[in-house]
């Protein structure tokens, strides 16, 4: 490889957003960013460096594996460029807004991941996210399930399959089974790629009950009818009849909405700070979840303020195969410093047009429409012939 590709050629899966699809993800982060503060979410802007201590809600090991590290040139300390968006904005909330009852925030913003999530994945996502804060409620929980659902028909995905699970359940069950340590993690990372002969391996030192209750965890798949099974197939602890009896509720909050979820009980989240409801929101033609969100109470802890909290957020650069938009019609108009000519130019872009000074370089393709000529001493838009 010679020097000049070497100057060129970015790292695996870093691309870099050309005009077209540049176009469409600024459009769909202002018109998401519009549709949260019609339901009251106020915008938070964290910075994309922080000390590393603070980029984990806890002891995290998979977000931790996913955190680029530098040290800070003036401390000496580590910092870390941020992997995920949510354990800032749970430290602004419990050290910075400090607010006694609800906060309804939002974000948009670069992270950066050491891998990506999958095979098509981009290392640097432009997530944006919706998240509530002081309020451990089941109506907090369907609105951040309403406000995704909505923000996704922004992007035109109207068939969208919703799956639901609970971490409540899995949780419940591994402090009932003394679980802790990489007995814990055979047994979550099974559950969560659905790799029974794993699962049944890892769990072969447990009681009968506990351990079909895990075995039984990948087959409660479906629609409501799998709550009803769930309650005969794991076992009657209090945290697995209190997550059962949420995701009941949630159910028939959702279909009054119009929204028919889906259950998948062993949907487990690779980051920590989830603690009960997740979901996860797919559409035919995507092979990953096209939005993911869950309830993370007490995600605050770390920062001295404990709070429930419930969220959700997407890639926007998963959403960059979906058509580009035509380009937005243009007007070109003469180089010139005739001051009435740039007056007509000023009030034209003042009311939203597309004005594009003719520079006269050959090979410039304006994609302009219409073109601003003088005519009777005026300056006018016509059509461009």
């Amino acid at each position: 490889m010679n020097e000049i590709m070497r100057n060129w050629i970015l790292p695996e899966y870093i691309s870099d957003v050309l005009p077209c699809e540049a176009r469409l993800l600024e459009g769909l982060r202002r018109r998401m960013l519009d549709l949260f503060s019609c339901y009251g979410y106020e915008q938070v802007i964290p910075p994309l460096v922080e000390y590393v201590e603070s980029l984990f809600t806890q002891e995290d090991k998979a977000l931790d594996l996913k955190t680029f590290k530098l040290v800070d040139e003036l401390t000496g300390r580590q910092m870390g460029l941020r992997a995920d968006i949510t354990p800032q904005v749970a430290r602004i909330d419990a050290h910075i807004l400090n607010r006694k009852g609800v906060a309804r925030l939002c974000y948009a913003g670069s992270v950066v991941n050491t891998r990506p999530d999958g095979t098509l994945s981009s290392r640097e996502p432009r997530q944006i996210g919706a998240e509530i804060y002081g309020c451990a409620g089941l109506a907090a929980d369907v609105e951040i399930i309403e406000l995704m659902r909505e923000s996704l028909s922004l992007a035109g995905m109207n068939n969208l399959r919703l799956e639901i699970g609970h971490m409540g359940l899995f949780l419940a069950m591994a402090e009932a089974s003394g679980l802790d340590g990489s007995a814990r993690e055979e047994i979550f990372v099974a559950l969560q790629q659905k790799d029974l002969p794993s699962l049944k391996a890892s769990t072969t030192g447990l009681s009968a009950e506990l351990r079909q209750g895990f075995l039984a965890l990948p087959n409660c798949y479906g629609g409501a009818e799998v709550l009803k099974s769930a309650r005969e197939a794991l076992p009657a602890l209090p945290g697995v009849t209190e997550a059962l009896d949420a995701l009941d509720a949630l159910r028939a909050a959702l279909q009054v909405r119009g929204i028919e979820p889906c259950f998948d009980l062993a949907e487990l989240r690779s980051s920590y700070y989830h603690t009960g409801l997740v979901f996860a929101a797919y559409t035919p033609g995507y092979a990953n979840a096209v939005a993911r969100g869950g309830r993370y109470d007490s995600v605050g802890e770390k920062f001295g303020r404990p709070r429930p909290a419930t969220g959700f957020s997407l890639d926007l650069r998963e959403l960059s195969h979906l058509p580009f938009p035509a380009r937005r019609s243009g007007i070109l108009a003469p180089a010139g410093d005739e001051p009435a000519l740039v007056c007509c130019i000023r009030k034209l872009r003042e009311q939203g047009e597309i004005v594009v000074v003719d520079l006269g370089v050959v090979g410039d393709e304006s994609g302009c429409n219409r073109r601003l000529v003088k005519t009777d001493g005026d300056w006018k838009v016509v059509a461009q012939a």
